[in-house]
């Protein structure tokens, strides 16, 4: 069954993924129409989130920001399909990195880094990043259910060599990787809620008190890896910019949790800057502390 769900749905989506951009962004309007006015997907989530994240706002102001950020959503899974078949210059021309000089001066000092990112703008495009260091990129990744679709999302995220790896194991790679004194970036989106057997430590996201993960503070301490932040920019439709954000050169030297919370704030601080980008449909809050 999921070989037949599979094949079905393939061609369309390698159709889609060689739509000119102006077409490919009409498809996007009519599918956030679906998603947003008939099917209503995650609606009460992103609702409830907007209002507790920005309750200083007015609801027809949260309204707006919750439209948008279902536009944004569906061009975000549409831009994924569309690495399936887009050039690497028309790539460089639509996610451009500001700082690329950061990663080098990184490079010079033969350490490998962690690099934070947050569920914001774009961090699919981000793959692109491996073409233009001598970091080998590592990503983390969650599994998806059809074995197929796994494997189109694996080859779609490794198109420029990024290599992912499942959370279970990635402290066993990066352990080996230190081992044989590779030098790696390795890539995690941590503003999601940890599962409640993996919560370890509360901390204010958006002035709400909530559970938030510390894997990676716990790896980059264990292994003296350099912490940046990614900052992603939507400029316009289509276009992204991203900026390199350094967070700890030496973590072993920084205070427990405080690249934890360096990240948060950062996070905060996109956010605040343009709500629309960000990804509303997480519970990220599920799990708060309630006084």
């Amino acid at each position: 069954m999921q070989f037949l769900v599979f094949i079905i749905a393939y061609p369309f989506l390698w159709l889609i993924s060689i739509l000119p951009f102006r077409i490919f962004y009409w498809l996007s309007d009519f599918i956030f129409l679906i998603v947003y006015y008939i099917i209503g997907y995650r609606k009460k989530v992103v609702r409830a989130n907007l209002a507790l994240a920005l309750p200083h706002l007015s609801l027809e102001e949260r309204l707006k920001i919750e439209k948008k950020s279902y536009e944004h959503l569906c061009d975000m899974f549409l831009e994924m399909v569309k690495t399936m078949t887009i050039s690497s210059n028309e790539m460089n021309k639509r996610f451009v990195i500001t700082n690329i000089k950061l990663l080098q001066e990184y490079e010079k000092k033969g350490k490998s880094i962690v690099m934070l990112a947050s569920h914001y703008a774009s961090w699919e495009w981000l793959m692109t990043v491996n073409e233009k260091t001598k970091f080998k990129a590592v990503a983390t990744y969650k599994k998806i259910n059809n074995d197929y679709f796994d494997q189109l999302i694996r080859k779609i995220r490794s198109k420029y060599g990024t290599d992912l790896v499942v959370t279970r194991e990635t402290i066993p790679l990066i352990a080996k990787n230190q081992r044989e004194r590779k030098m790696c970036m390795y890539g995690l989106a941590s503003d999601q809620s940890p599962k409640l057997d993996r919560i370890f430590h509360y901390h204010p996201f958006m002035g709400i008190e909530v559970p938030v993960h510390t894997g990676a503070e716990m790896i980059a301490r264990k292994y003296d890896l350099s912490v940046v932040f990614v900052k992603v920019k939507k400029v316009k439709r289509g276009y992204y910019e991203a900026t390199f954000v350094p967070i700890a050169d030496h973590p072993k030297e920084t205070t427990e949790f405080q690249i934890t919370h360096d990240f948060i704030q950062e996070v905060e601080k996109q956010i605040h800057e343009a709500p629309e980008y960000y990804f509303w449909t997480h519970k990220r809050w599920k799990h708060r502390k309630v006084n």
